[in-house]
């Protein structure tokens, strides 16, 4: 169900303070209070509070609507993509869809599309402890890519270099995951070691990011932006 947020102030506050501030602390909250048997509990809080973030992007409630049936799509999109690719390790078109998303509808709708796609397809590659962290992940390579919506739009070697970043940053995050899977704290030397020992997955993601941005980048975005003008979304 959309519901409209119109106050200018709580819209601006709810879409600094939620991927921020809230949603990561909901998802270190799943870590340090509740434990591996809740996380199925945070990934629902964390879905909801990404509707909310989706939700605030917007004042008419038909285009969120509208918007919302667009969203459905791209993340049914990145899904299946996951499933098509799952038998080469690191090569998955989810982030590209997550970051086309950010770039043509809003960092809202991004973040709404990467915290989707990884807990539905986790439904088939296993949920766990790992699901949050994935949610927030492509969530947040999503949600800055919207930030910087005007100069990934218009040029391919921003769009690459982006690629790379979210490809660094998706590795890090689910490091930090890593990292609290195994000691149950939070350990700097660890960390760096994880982050390490993880290097030819990082180079396999921002390959795979890159990759799939400069082939999907523009039929995508086009498609996208006929949407925008004929729907108003």
């Amino acid at each position: 169900m959309i519901f409209v947020i119109k106050n200018e102030k709580l819209r601006r506050f709810l879409k600094f303070v939620l991927p921020w501030i809230a949603i990561p602390a909901v998802v270190a909250l799943g870590v340090f209070a509740f434990g591996e048997k809740r996380y199925a509990f945070i990934s629902v809080c964390v879905v909801i509070l990404a509707t909310v973030l989706f939700c605030a992007g917007f004042e008419k409630r038909t285009v969120g609507t509208r918007r919302l049936i667009v969203i459905a799509v791209m993340t049914a999109l990145s899904v299946v993509g996951r499933f098509v690719f799952a038998p080469i390790p690191g090569f998955k078109p989810i982030t590209a869809i997550v970051v086309i998303t950010a770039v043509y509808l809003g960092g809202e709708s991004g973040f709404m599309v990467g915290a989707l796609s990884a807990v539905i397809s986790n439904f088939y590659f296993g949920q766990g402890p790992w699901t949050p962290f994935q949610m927030f992940a492509w969530g947040m390579i999503g949600y800055i890519a919207g930030l910087l919506q005007n100069p990934l739009k218009k040029s391919r070697v921003a769009l690459g270099i982006y690629g790379v970043f979210a490809g660094a940053a998706f590795s890090c995050i689910m490091d930090v995951w890593t990292v609290l899977w195994y000691d149950n704290a939070f350990h700097w030397e660890l960390y760096l070691s994880a982050i390490v020992t993880a290097l030819p997955f990082m180079v396999s993601y921002a390959i795979s990011n890159v990759v799939f941005l400069l082939l999907l980048g523009r039929p995508f975005g086009e498609k996208l932006e006929r949407i925008k003008i004929k729907y108003g979304v």
